[in-house]
C-alpha cells in the first residue's frame, strides 16, 4: 500500500545577489525552479519583481534581485529545499510560507469583499468633500436698513 502525500501550498520569496547580471540571474532562477521541482514541488505561480533596493545592506550588496514562487510541495520535503537554498552562494536571503489555497469561490468573495470596502470609501470621500450647504434666510432690505441705522445711530464712533 502507498503512503499518501499530500502536498501543501507554499509560497518562496527569495533575492539573488547583485554581482551577478541580468543574464546570470537566469540560470540561478532555472536551478531554485528544478530545485523544488526535485523536491516533488509543483510550482503554480512565479514572478519576477526585478531589481531593487535592499532596505539594508545584505552581505555588502545594497540591491538584489527579487523573485517569488508559489508551489506546491509534500510536506516533508520542505526542510530539504530550505537547507538546499541555504548554501546556495547566490541567494543572500530567501523565506517560505506555508499559505492556504483559496478556490474560486473563496477569491470571488475576497474580490466583492474588496470592491464593497473601496466603493463605500470612495463614497464616504464624496460626502467628505461636498460643503454642507446650510439655507440661510432671505433678509429683507427694511430690516437690513433699519439694522445699519441702529448701528449708525450710536453716538460714540469716535
Amino acid at each position: 500500500m502507498e503512503k499518501d502525500i499530500t502536498k501543501n501550498h507554499y509560497e518562496l520569496l527569495y533575492i539573488i545577489s547583485n554581482k551577478f547580471s541580468e543574464d546570470e540571474v537566469k540560470p540561478i532562477h532555472e536551478k531554485v525552479k528544478k530545485l523544488i521541482e526535485k523536491n516533488h514541488g509543483a510550482i503554480t505561480y512565479s514572478e519576477e519583481w526585478g531589481k531593487k533596493r535592499l532596505a539594508y545592506p545584505v552581505k555588502h550588496q545594497p540591491y538584489g534581485y527579487y523573485f517569488l514562487y508559489e508551489y506546491d510541495a509534500p510536506g516533508d520535503k520542505l526542510r530539504d529545499i530550505s537547507r538546499s537554498l541555504k548554501i546556495t552562494s547566490e541567494i543572500i536571503r530567501f523565506q517560505i510560507v506555508k499559505k492556504s489555497i483559496l478556490t474560486e469561490v473563496e477569491k470571488a468573495k475576497k474580490a466583492a469583499d474588496v470592491s464593497k470596502k473601496i466603493k463605500e470609501e470612495i463614497r464616504e470621500s464624496k460626502q467628505m468633500e461636498k460643503p454642507k450647504q446650510t439655507k440661510a434666510k432671505k433678509v429683507d432690505l427694511k430690516d437690513l436698513d433699519e439694522k445699519l441705522d441702529k448701528i449708525l445711530d450710536v453716538d460714540d464712533l469716535l
